[in-house]
């Protein structure tokens, strides 16, 4: 009879673990989600592990965290600088009315700022002001897509493959492994980590306000950084967090792929509240009492030659 209640105690503990974590390659219990993949890491302490098959998969709208990365390199901006104008022209005007797709509201003829486009790109996820950028940077979006996929080579990111500026398209795939080796870069910049830290922003010549698609800022440390859905992507959130000074960095891709796009994002913001909510709960339990890094501004990579 003892033998039997172990038995059932002991399944019933292994049932449990299974239905709130997947188990990780590697690192530190969490509940890792049970679909698609997962990569976490924190500022001096390095991987907490990874979860997941690791097969290259399709990333939505997470692209733009390339293609803000490259436009910043081929035109850094300081710490509040606005940068030159850049007119709108008809193809994006003509994207921003789609129903297919995430669009920000923009004119032909307007010109903005470059670091009003990047917050249209990345706080409410504007495919047309994507493809803009990557045409006003390069020339064309596939010369720009060939940058994309030179700076992922650079990064050493090899299992990923950009085929446009936005992520609207679903060759456009990658691993969470990979993804978290362009956040570390991408969060180097100063004006970037501005740009995804903004809670809302605004309409180019109006008052309409804006809402970040990632709902999870200012929540457990999140200060950014950038969601994105697709029916075949699934759900994929790539987040930044700071906790006991500590900068953490985790990707989690292809949650419920299959079902609409907006029911794969909450999906994607639930696993990913989830996960915050541990790590922070885990970096400031006691047995984290460790020095805290020195609080030093990340160095920023020289800006590239312009693509020829």
């Amino acid at each position: 009879m003892r033998l039997f209640l172990l038995f059932l105690l002991l399944a019933g503990a292994v049932s449990g673990c299974a239905a709130v974590s997947a188990t990780p390659k590697s690192g530190v219990p969490l509940p890792w989600p049970a679909e698609g993949q997962a990569a976490v890491e924190v500022e001096g302490m390095g991987s907490l592990g990874t979860s997941g098959d690791g097969e290259p998969v399709p990333i939505a709208s997470v692209a733009k965290v390339m293609t803000a990365y490259v436009v910043l390199r081929g035109h850094p901006l300081r710490p509040g600088e606005r940068g030159p104008l850049i007119e709108v022209d008809r193809t994006a005007a003509d994207e921003s009315h789609s129903r297919e797709e995430s669009t920000a509201p923009v004119r032909a003829g307007q010109r903005v700022r470059l670091r009003h486009l990047l917050e249209l790109m990345m706080v409410p996820s504007g495919n047309n002001v994507a493809r803009l950028l990557a045409r006003w940077d390069a020339g064309s979006q596939e010369r720009f897509t060939a940058k994309m996929n030179a700076a992922a080579r650079r990064l050493g990111m090899r299992d990923t493959t950009y085929t446009g500026a936005s992520g609207n398209e679903d060759s456009t795939v990658s691993t969470a492994a990979d993804q978290l080796k362009l956040a570390r870069a991408a969060m180097a910049d100063p004006v970037f980590r501005e740009v995804v830290a903004l809670t809302r922003t605004s309409v180019p010549g109006g008052g309409q306000s804006l809402a970040n698609t990632n709902t999870l800022l200012n929540e457990h440390g999140v200060i950014g950084i950038k969601t994105g859905s697709g029916t075949a992507a699934g759900g994929n959130l790539m987040w930044a967090s700071r906790v006991r000074g500590r900068l953490v960095l985790g990707v989690i891709l292809a949650q419920s792929p299959g079902t609409t796009p907006a029911a794969a994002k909450q999906a994607a913001l639930l696993a990913g509240a989830k996960m915050t909510s541990a790590v922070e709960r885990w970096l400031l339990r006691p047995a984290a009492l460790v020095p805290e890094p020195a609080a030093t501004t990340p160095r920023r990579a020289p800006a590239s030659s312009p693509a020829r």
